[in-house]
């Protein structure tokens, strides 16, 4: 018997489709919320007035390096093994973890 598992990226704020995910901090508390384009781009221009008037603290962005890598393995191959296994995933944003988690039980080091 065959067996298919569906993994599906949602919104988190209408339960639609999400494309990515984004990443905040607040108060000292970092954040993660999936959200549609659409989302993710009212999410930005709500936040627009306060981050032209911030000023950076500490480190440096998320995008300058390779660094911060979880040593996981790359989210494109994640995709491109559970396409070739029928499950159905996002060609952009944050992999699932229980993808991760798949992958990594078919594919062992």
């Amino acid at each position: 018997m065959a067996q298919r598992t569906q993994i599906v990226f949602t919104d988190d704020l209408d339960g639609g489709p999400a494309d990515t995910t984004v990443s905040f901090t607040v108060d000292g508390t970092a954040y993660e919320i999936d959200l549609s384009t659409a989302h993710a781009e009212e999410f930005r221009t709500a936040l627009q007035p306060f981050v032209a008037a911030a000023r950076r603290v500490g480190g440096s962005s998320r995008r300058a390096g390779k660094g911060g890598r979880s040593g996981g393995p790359a989210p494109s191959a994640v995709r491109e093994w559970a396409k070739g296994e029928g499950i159905k995933v996002s060609d952009r944003g944050r992999v699932p973890a229980e993808l991760i988690v798949k992958f990594q039980a078919a594919n062992p080091r």
